[in-house]
């Protein structure tokens, strides 16, 4: 039977003394809320015993701070593990008891996200959303504003004044980068389709312009067709990726990038008559995994959803917290890349 952890060892854990610990368990005397919190997570890491007591009594005192977060389409593998990812980072903030309220928008029109954002931002302190870029969105984020209700773009940045930030990837990279792995890859040069899910997300419309800004520079030889438009939709992604192809026997390369990966996947396992053609897109789930593996997908961009949650967070508690707001700005997190040979 193993050793319970003592006072002793949470204090060597924490890499403080036992007094220490002392008074952080028992309040006697205050320490640093560093300091407080580095016992607690040493309490969580070994086990200790009196862990939820500590839990207790340095959280207990915490403001309460509810953050809302709007996401789309709920069937969408991506923004499940988003979801997921967003109500543990809340839960496990140390600098306010956190309450998450993640919230799935079926239809994007423009008139359902301002009705949303209305909605939540009327039971929240802080709120985060994916979006496109409209101004009547604009003008739902600035009367938040004026009631006190941060409002952050994530994954795709707004236009709006009025937002409190944007959190998500470097969309400018990201097409670049997906324009390197086309252009490298492809079998010979010829015509590449793109496919967006709406020019008015602000991270796919940056995402085409950067895709073709490399091409223009350093694979002049290709040539880019006009983007299709998906609604963000498998259904029609998948239409389009057939069209693309019985039309363009020629195609070496195909760009998402938005969402309907799913349909874009299934379509170029179809087309088996097609010659191969190097194919980005956007996530990894459990689909495009598989289509990694079978050489159907030459490449992922995918979001760190974990990291992602755990920025925007800490962005809302800031906006939140802190007596004058900082201006709007855009923290940005690292996108992550996956061919078949490193899932």
């Amino acid at each position: 039977m193993s050793r319970r952890p003592t006072i002793a060892d949470l204090a060597t854990a924490a890499g403080v003394s036992v007094a220490t610990v002392d008074r952080v368990l028992n309040q006697r005397h205050p320490v640093r809320e560093g300091t407080a919190e580095r016992v607690l997570r040493a309490a969580e890491a070994i086990g200790y015993h009196a862990t939820t007591l500590l839990q207790q009594r340095l959280r207990g005192e915490l403001p309460i701070r509810t953050f809302g977060f709007l996401l789309q389409k709920r069937e969408v593998p991506f923004y499940q593990q988003l979801a997921v990812d967003l109500q543990a980072a809340t839960a496990a903030c140390a600098a306010v008891r956190g309450r998450p309220v993640v919230e799935f928008m079926e239809e994007l029109s423009p008139a359902t996200i301002v009705e949303a954002l209305r909605r939540v931002g009327a039971r929240v302190d802080a709120l985060a959303v994916v979006s496109v870029d409209h101004p009547h969105v604009s003008e739902a984020i600035a009367d938040l504003r004026r009631d006190g209700v941060p409002v952050f773009a994530v994954l795709t940045d707004l236009m709006a004044e009025d937002r409190a930030g944007y959190i998500g990837r470097d969309n400018r990279k990201e097409g670049r980068t997906a324009a390197w792995i086309v252009a490298k890859t492809a079998r010979t040069p010829g015509k590449v389709g793109i496919i967006v899910g709406s020019h008015r997300y602000l991270c796919q419309e940056t995402a085409e312009i950067s895709f073709r800004s490399y091409f223009r520079e350093h694979a002049p030889e290709f040539r880019l067709l006009e983007p299709l438009i998906n609604l963000e939709d498998a259904r029609i992604a998948r239409e389009a990726t057939h069209d693309l192809m019985a039309r363009n026997p020629d195609l070496v390369g195909l760009y998402i990038c938005g969402g309907g990966t799913e349909g874009v996947i299934e379509a170029a396992r179809q087309e088996t008559a097609h010659a191969p053609v190097a194919i980005v897109c956007n996530e990894l789930t459990a689909k495009a995994r598989a289509a990694l593996i079978d050489g159907v997908l030459t490449a992922v961009i995918s979001t760190p959803t974990a990291l992602l949650a755990a920025r925007a967070v800490e962005a809302m508690v800031r906006a939140v917290e802190m007596p004058a707001p900082e201006p709007p700005g855009q923290i940005l997190v690292p996108f992550e890349l996956y061919v078949s040979e490193n899932i």
